[in-house]
């Protein structure tokens, strides 16, 4: 008697797709965190970052009177290569002044009565914000119009 060799059960197929279906799946989710990883990497690095760039800023806008302007101009051009690496590893500023609030990008400390902006307009910049690509690294802190007489909604937010 021939000896006959049956093929896969239909329980052994069905294992066999779902083993394929879960490495596919693992394939697609490893390169989406490669992805991920190369695009966000610089992250870390950069929110450290950015307070020696706000102290540079700070100390930049503080130069003492009688300071020696290569001194001034030094510091100056350091300060631009620090916003030159950012940008290259893909650190923007956030607009915030004359722009409506908007919670994402911006965390509002303080509220002023204004006749002259719009409600719910940013009328101060307080401290820059930054993003990386689409992420927020650090909102920008801000003041915000508010129309006399109106008090902020239960979460101290503008309207």
């Amino acid at each position: 008697m021939a000896d006959v060799q049956a093929g896969p059960s239909d329980e052994e197929r069905e294992r066999y797709l779902r083993l394929a279906a879960d490495f596919d799946n693992f394939r697609k989710r490893s390169r989406q965190e490669v992805l991920e990883a190369n695009r966000y990497g610089a992250a870390g690095l950069a929110r450290e970052l950015l307070p020696v760039l706000d102290d540079a800023e700070r100390a930049l806008r503080h130069v003492p009177r009688g300071t020696d302007e290569r001194w001034a101009r030094g510091l100056w051009l350091v300060l631009q290569k620090l916003r030159g690496a950012l940008a290259t590893a893909g650190v923007e500023r956030i607009e915030a002044l004359g722009q409506p609030f908007d919670p994402r990008f911006h965390e509002a400390v303080d509220f002023a009565e204004t006749a002259s902006d719009p409600d719910g307009t940013v009328i101060e910049e307080l401290q820059p914000g930054f993003r990386l690509h689409e992420r927020v690294l650090r909102p920008a802190v801000v003041k915000v119009a508010r129309t006399a007489g109106e008090p902020p909604d239960e979460q101290g937010e503008p309207p």
